[in-house]
């Protein structure tokens, strides 16, 4: 059964997500909005995060001016495949790291390799 969870407590659990992330690697973030959203798109309504944007390691000298990379997390879908409350955190934390390693260039492939799945 899917965990119930106000909108308000989510995103405080990404925001946790986000402090647990090392003052190194924050730093490094650059251009970068996170984002809560209910419902994943339509075409992979599964989907618990996403990022939009140029990593950086595609970034060259006409990145200047650009509009902010968004990542996205999306709740119900985290909801969805949780049965408690901590595995929510667990779910939240895992994809806050995963949308973050793909704004530093790290693909799903390599992500697998490390064991982020």
């Amino acid at each position: 059964m899917p965990v119930e969870m106000s909108r308000a407590r989510f995103e405080e659990l990404v925001a946790d997500a986000l402090d647990e992330v090392p003052d190194e690697l924050m730093a490094l973030l650059d251009n970068v909005v996170v984002l809560v959203e209910d419902k994943a798109p339509k075409d992979d309504p599964d989907l618990l995060g996403l990022y939009e944007g140029y990593a950086l390691t595609e970034r060259g000298w006409d990145y200047s001016g650009a509009l902010p990379d968004r990542i996205t997390i999306y709740r119900l879908p985290t909801l969805a495949i949780c049965e408690t409350e901590e595995d929510v955190v667990e779910e939240v934390s895992v994809t806050v790291v995963h949308e973050i390693a793909h704004h530093f260039g790290i693909d799903d492939d390599r992500l697998h390799e490390l064991g982020w799945d």
